[in-house]
């Protein structure tokens, strides 16, 4: 037993991206800057939740400071 497909009963889906190439560049535009966006975004976010906090204080050499102080 043959079966034939015949894809004359089959009709066009405007929302397939495979059918219209400028649909289908906007689509991947979108994607990757949405995609590169939130990367960077997220990087940003993990550094500032993540950034480094003294909790001790640092003594200065005298001789260091802006107006220095010597013996």
């Amino acid at each position: 037993m043959h079966t034939q497909h015949h894809d004359s009963n089959l009709l066009p889906n405007e929302a397939d991206i495979e059918l219209s190439k400028p649909s289908k560049s906007r689509f991947l535009f979108l994607l990757f800057f949405f995609g590169t966006f939130i990367f960077a975004w997220a990087g940003c976010y993990n550094l500032y939740t993540h950034g480094y906090k003294s909790t001790e204080d640092i003594k200065v050499p005298d001789n260091t400071l802006y107006e220095p102080k010597y013996k």
